[in-house]
């Protein structure tokens, strides 16, 4: 069967050529035994494809069986698919037929798969391999014969990096793979599925399908779709059922595409089992951060005071147009006056015999060198905000843990490190 026949048998809306290749690839493998594994996000529609294979392939007229794996409790997906003996557990009165006994012959499609247990995901894998099974409760394997096609919107290579998917399994499901593009990939289909959805529910609620301007059909297109072709569907039935004018412009239209995605933030990598590693590494990164911003502060404030002395030292004080100097420079003064003191006088005024001596050249004078420089090292800083926050609380490390935006952990340690006696 082509490409266009199978679209138009199990109502396929598009163009866009990456879907046409998973059709494509969907159709070759439909009359071989291998498993099959479709990823895509969600929404996307992967749980098209299952039935399309199913349907083309020899099994058609045998058993097909859907299974969401991500809504069956932990504790009961063994028996859900595999089945259960009267008494193996409390609440089993009589023997139960699994899913993959139910499916024997036809196929079973797994959706997402990626939610499966450990534990479950060794039974599957026997099954994919041998064909066996055994009952929960039960020690007689059983034959059965089945197709499995599974799905996922969850990445599985990463899911084993962290130990949550078997590696095994995953090849062994991953025999043919189907990629389902997302929407944002097939923005020519937007327009497509909107009209298709417009259709259907202008005839389910008895109404005039609604249409779009130019100017929102390129809205429409230009969003990104984070749900896919299942939050457009749900636009769509919104749009129809609330808008009493029929056809949709773009003011209209931006009330139902929610602004949310452009303000996604990124998410902070929690390390380790117990998050202790993330909480350490994430402290010290605020207060480095905090001891940066410290250092930034102080040379911006360093700059200042040198262009507020320099422009004091060459600023005419006296109306007549006589300059002030210093008689001496400003680290000689511990009690540093404002330039507008008794310790200046008009150079007019100077007796040159008796105060040459305390008179000084000022060409040559840079405030800036007399000014000493702050330790840039991140441990002293770091110990000297310690030091400040349990002095500022009395002693209450608590307090001064939450005032450094810190752990109080983090502070025992750091004191104890410094081995600082507050």
């Amino acid at each position: 069967m082509d490409i266009a026949k199978i679209k138009q048998r199990f109502g396929i809306i598009g163009n866009s050529p990456m879907l046409e290749r998973a059709i494509d690839i969907a159709n070759q493998v439909a009359f071989t035994d291998l498993s099959v594994l479709i990823v895509g996000e969600s929404g996307v529609g992967k749980e098209i494809f299952p039935q399309v294979i199913h349907q083309l392939s020899s099994r058609k007229h045998a058993q097909y069986v859907a299974v969401n794996c991500g809504a069956i409790p932990e504790g009961t997906i063994d028996s859900e698919l595999f089945g259960h003996e009267k008494g193996s557990f409390t609440g089993a009165h009589e023997t139960r037929k699994g899913y993959f006994e139910v499916a024997d012959g036809g196929t079973i499609f797994l959706d997402e798969v990626g939610e499966l247990p450990l534990s479950t995901q060794v039974r599957l894998l026997r099954v994919l391999e041998t064909g066996e099974f055994m009952k929960v409760g039960s020690s007689k394997a059983q034959k059965t014969d089945v197709r499995v096609i599974a799905a996922t919107n969850v990445n599985l290579p990463q899911a084993i990096q962290n130990g949550k998917f078997r590696e095994d399994l995953y090849y062994r499901l991953n025999t043919v793979p189907i990629s389902i593009p997302p929407l944002r990939e097939r923005k020519g289909d937007i327009s497509l599925l909107f009209r298709k959805f417009a259709a259907d529910f202008a005839e389910k609620y008895r109404m005039p399908a609604i249409t779009l301007t130019a100017e929102a059909k390129q809205l429409l297109e230009a969003y990104r779709w984070p749900g896919n072709i299942r939050q457009l569907k749900n636009v769509t039935e919104q749009i129809s059922v609330i808008e009493e004018e029929r056809a949709v412009d773009v003011d209209k239209l931006m009330l139902y595409i929610p602004h949310v995605e452009d303000k996604a933030l990124p998410a902070i990598y929690v390390g380790g089992k117990d998050g202790g590693e993330r909480s350490y590494a994430s402290d010290r990164e605020i207060l480095y951060k905090i001891l940066f911003d410290m250092r930034d502060d102080m040379n911006a404030l360093k700059k200042r005071v040198e262009e507020l002395s320099r422009t004091a030292l060459h600023t005419p004080d006296e109306p007549d147009g006589k300059v002030v100097y210093p008689l001496r420079s400003v680290a000689q003064h511990p009690g540093y006056t404002p330039i507008h003191s008794s310790l200046h006088t008009p150079i007019g005024d100077l007796d040159t015999d008796n105060d040459v001596d305390d008179f000084e050249d000022v060409s040559h004078l840079d405030i800036s060198h007399e000014i000493k420089q702050e330790s840039l090292s991140l441990a002293d800083k770091e110990k000297e905000l310690i030091i400040k926050a349990v002095n500022k609380y009395g002693g209450k490390r608590k307090d001064a843990a939450q005032e450094l935006g810190i752990s109080e952990r983090t502070l025992y340690r750091k004191i104890k490190e410094y081995n600082l006696n507050i």
